[in-house]
């Protein structure tokens, strides 16, 4: 059995992730395990560890914004599989986070013992996603939206998320200690790779790459 050195769980569900580790932890009992509640946390975490050995990410960890966090990992750290864990089954996420890059899709109803294999077999390197999965058509569009968002840079990726937040650009600025004048430059070089001219088109655009709200009657 693999036992990775580390692995970051980016989920702000409390009970979900400690009954998840409460399994894992008896099984990889040499990873060192890495939590992140919010994007902010997540993203910091892979600067200080991007050394990690598997991502497993929820798709509504709050500060994201569909699929594009995912995206941003694949092209940042390429080296670092993600494991999608979300409260969504539906054919079309899956076959949506598959194409942008996931190793694996493992359903929140998943029990942890299969988790637990799912994990190992993306550690092995292969692809692991539910017995039922049948993969769906691709949308041209946003494969297209996606290779833009992955054409961003680390800081101009947050500037966007902080944009589908509705933040200004002075708040943007004071939370990232640089000028207005900065974020404007930013905020002009993101529309030119989205191809959009506002932010507001900015925000629609990426939105291509969003998630229905999950079904919280799940079992």
């Amino acid at each position: 059995m693999i036992q990775p050195e580390k692995i970051i769980i980016a989920d702000d569900h409390p009970l979900f992730r400690q009954a998840l580790l409460g399994t894992l932890k008896s099984k990889f009992t040499e990873t060192n395990w890495l939590e992140a509640q919010t994007i902010a946390e997540f993203e910091q975490l892979l600067v200080n560890h991007d050394d990690s050995d598997l991502v497993l990410l929820d798709l509504n960890i709050p500060g994201a914004h569909g699929f594009n966090t995912l995206i941003h990992v694949r092209n940042h750290y390429p080296h670092m599989p993600v494991v999608i864990v979300s409260a969504h089954e539906d054919q079309d996420t899956i076959t949506k986070a598959m194409e942008f890059g996931a190793a694996g899709f493992v359903p929140k109803s998943t029990p942890i013992d299969l988790i637990f294999i799912a994990i190992q077999q993306v550690l092995l390197g292969n692809v692991w996603v539910p017995e039922d999965f049948q993969a769906l058509a691709n949308d041209d569009e946003s494969s297209d939206i996606a290779e833009r968002v992955a054409s961003l840079t680390q800081q101009q990726y947050k500037i966007l998320m902080m944009f589908a937040q509705g933040m200004l650009n002075k708040q943007i600025a004071y939370d990232l200690h640089v000028s207005e004048a900065t974020i404007k430059a930013h905020a002009t070089a993101i529309f030119r790779k989205l191809n959009v001219r506002n932010r507001t088109q900015a925000v629609i655009a990426i939105g291509h790459l969003d998630i229905s709200e999950p079904n919280f009657n799940q079992k």
